[in-house]
């Protein structure tokens, strides 16, 4: 029987992990009934190349900013450092896929790989927390004074890496089949919150400027990066609900068309936020390795 699982991982390189594998198919489609529609296990390794090219400098940008930073930081900062580390490591992961994929084969090189795929599967944690503490700070900015320490957020740092880690290598020794609850689970999770949060933020932004002819800067561009994280939350995530209905399509469409693109677009974050925030960044003296442009105040941390 063919695996049926939530994750990428493990059907993508069931037929890869036998010795004719790598011989025998090519890496563009997992199934033989594949071969008739490939387009979307192409799309997939575009997007895996597309973040090595793209996502990796972009990531280790953002590290880079966010740790030379002499200004004070945004309290997000912590948790987007930590992201920016875990989608570097996913992305770098690509070259070492795809050569075992080509000529290895190694069932081995398998479980690093599964355990990369455990960590990108877990990545939206941080942007929850990211979406909680610009709610807190928009939403609740009395509570947020009190909590500004940066300690509390490495602390929920800490725990989030735990899970992160414990989950990786659950699903490298283990097998993906048993996490695929957790997995999805999760990932509708943190869809939900981080729609609910965002839509908080846009009305009490919204609402600050009622009866007035302008919004405060500061609060402008607030809005306008609220938005553009809201849009990319529901282009990266939404799609995950289409796999609750894989009963619904034929073998080909399902496994062949749907579950890959899905997987597809939720890799592409792995770029897209690390673009995101660096569109926050000014250019100074010619670099683009600048200060960040928001100016802050207590009530609009983002």
């Amino acid at each position: 029987m063919f695996n049926t699982t939530l994750s990428p991982s493990a059907n993508l390189y069931v037929n890869f992990t036998s010795p004719s594998g790598p011989r025998g198919t090519p890496p563009w489609y997992q199934f033989p009934v594949c071969a008739v529609s490939p387009w979307a296990f192409i799309f997939y390794f575009g997007v895996k190349v597309f973040n090595l090219v793209v996502g990796t400098p972009c990531n280790v940008l953002v590290i880079w900013q966010i740790a030379t930073r002499k200004k004070e930081a945004s309290t997000s900062d912590i948790f987007i450092f930590n992201l920016a580390i875990l989608d570097v490591y996913f992305c770098l992961m690509t070259p070492i896929e795809m050569v075992n994929r080509l000529l290895l084969g190694d069932r081995r090189i398998w479980y690093f790989q599964s355990f990369a795929y455990g960590v990108k599967d877990l990545t939206p944690l941080f942007l929850v927390c990211i979406c909680l503490d610009r709610y807190t700070a928009v939403v609740h900015p009395v509570l947020f004074t009190g909590i500004r320490d940066n300690k509390i957020r490495i602390g929920i740092s800490a725990v989030v890496w735990a899970l992160i880690l414990a989950f990786g290598l659950t699903k490298s020794i283990l097998g993906v089949n048993s996490v695929d609850g957790v997995f999805s689970g999760i990932v509708m999770f943190a869809f939900a919150v981080m729609v609910l949060c965002n839509i908080s933020v846009i009305w009490v932004l919204r609402r600050s400027v009622v009866g007035k002819e302008q919004m405060h800067p500061v609060k402008k561009k607030a809005l306008r990066m609220v938005l553009i994280i809201l849009a990319i939350v529901v282009s990266n995530y939404l799609p995950v609900a289409l796999l609750s209905f894989g009963s619904y399509y034929t073998f080909v469409v399902f496994h062949c068309q749907i579950k890959i693109s899905v997987f597809s677009i939720m890799d592409l974050s792995s770029s897209i936020e690390p673009l995101v925030y660096i569109t926050k960044m000014d250019r100074v003296d010619g670099r683009c390795c600048g200060r960040c442009f928001s100016e802050k105040t207590h009530d609009v941390q983002v």
